[in-house]
């Protein structure tokens, strides 16, 4: 199953961006497949203003982050992996969403995965248990 990481920062974008407000990003810099300027990053992490008149060409793709944008005055190709976004949010409010690791989403998947394997392998007429786990976690 895909991330759907990806289409909530669209979607919160959108939303940002409708109600006048300026999004920004929080983005991981410890990765390797990224261009953003390491000079503004602070302890492997950047924000990143993404508002219609800071940026160009905005692409939120599934995949990829990308867009030009100026740095102290020289124009810059940015671009970085969707999964390296940390938090989408207003600068205004900070209103948004911050993303769990995605560490956090594969042990929650095998987890629901073991607990389906288990209810599987019960013994002939033995009962299996009907109650089902969440599929969502609560963070708060």
């Amino acid at each position: 199953m895909t991330s759907s990481k990806p289409y909530l920062i669209r979607a919160l974008y959108d939303w940002i961006c409708d109600n006048h407000l300026t999004p920004h990003l929080l983005v991981d810099t410890s990765g390797n497949d990224l261009s953003v300027p390491m000079e503004f990053a602070q302890d492997n992490r950047i924000v990143l203003n993404v508002s219609p008149p800071a940026v160009r060409d905005l692409n939120l793709s599934n995949d990829y982050i990308n867009f030009k944008a100026q740095f102290s005055g020289q124009s810059m190709n940015i671009y970085f992996p969707a999964n390296a976004v940390l938090a989408i949010y207003a600068r205004e409010n900070g209103r948004g969403m911050i993303f769990p690791e995605e560490e956090d989403f594969a042990v929650a998947e095998s987890d629901s995965q073991s607990d389906t394997l288990a209810q599987n392998e019960t013994e002939p007429g033995q009962k299996k248990n009907s109650k089902k786990k969440p599929h969502l976690k609560v963070v708060k």
